[in-house]
């Protein structure tokens, strides 16, 4: 459905993105993971026909340098910063989007109930909290029904709530068969929505892996901060090193480290040895 052969995107002499070459099958979703400055952001413009590049990028047998209005109308954007009209009416704004896709207007109601704002239709898109306005995003690149969904860091700037939200209605657009690409730095995001992760550095491309191994690969850990009632903390500490954890004493708790996928392990521990765990928290 999408590849992408030896791209490479120069800045003057800085390679943005150096011989990325990719594969994204039929309906399956591709994650680019990588930290500010790994080239995922870079490849994604070039995918969408934003920036010129040496090597080949196609869509569904399209290239997007030579055919690019083609490749586009396969695609749905939906960017890390969002540009709306704050003073236009949340339909209105579909409106808008639709004509400019030569899109039927009859598609708008059936979208706005499909991202959870057919509520808000009539409401100032600057009246929207920010995740209302990200899925009106979303909405927006739905509108055409392309069988492409790009994103860039889609919940980047969402609190737990509204990228909780976000998440959901993303596994119910993937499950309903569209391909998708996007970039992400999040870890739950990538093992939610991913079925491949594509992990980049400085421009090129680190390996690729199902993104159920992506935590192990990278050797992600998570602290968890464990409250327990002030007389079992000593006899917690003992029961987490004794199952070789590390742990340490942080005021009233215990902050202990494991590897990322295992943050209920020490819970667990703990229970077994008859203590208490009276709050939790993830730093």
């Amino acid at each position: 459905m999408i590849t992408f052969s030896h791209l490479t995107k120069k800045f003057g002499k800085f390679a943005a993105v150096d011989d990325l070459s990719l594969e994204v099958q039929l309906q399956e979703a591709v994650a680019l993971w990588g930290p500010n400055g790994a080239g995922k952001t870079t490849a994604i413009k070039c995918l969408l026909g934003l920036l010129n590049y040496k090597g080949t990028v196609q869509v569904n047998g399209f290239d997007v340098q030579k055919q690019g209005r083609a490749a586009r109308n396969l695609i749905g954007y939906v960017p890390q910063e969002l540009a709306f009209y704050e003073d236009m009416s949340t339909l209105d704004m579909c409106r808008f989007y639709a004509r400019l896709r030569s899109t039927p207007r009859e598609r708008i109601p059936e979208v706005l109930e499909q991202v959870g704002l057919a509520e808000h239709a009539g409401k100032a898109v600057g009246t929207l909290s920010g995740g209302m306005k990200q899925r009106l995003a979303l909405g927006l690149a739905l509108l055409s029904d392309p069988p492409v969904l790009v994103m860039d860091e889609p919940t980047s700037n969402l609190d737990t709530a509204a990228r909780g939200q976000l998440l959901q209605l993303l596994v119910k657009v993937k499950n309903a068969g569209k391909t998708i690409v996007f970039s992400s730095h999040r870890i739950e995001e990538v093992e939610t929505l991913a079925d491949q992760v594509v992990v980049m550095d400085r421009g090129r491309e680190q390996f690729t892996c199902p993104s159920g191994e992506l935590a192990h690969r990278l050797g992600l850990r998570t602290q968890v901060k464990l409250m327990v009632p002030p007389g079992t903390l000593e006899r917690a500490l003992q029961v987490l090193h004794d199952e070789g954890l590390a742990a340490r004493r942080n005021g009233v708790g215990v902050i202990v480290e494991v590897a990322h996928g295992e943050k209920a392990r020490p819970i667990h521990m703990l229970s077994q040895a008859s203590i208490q765990v009276t709050d939790f928290e993830m730093e």
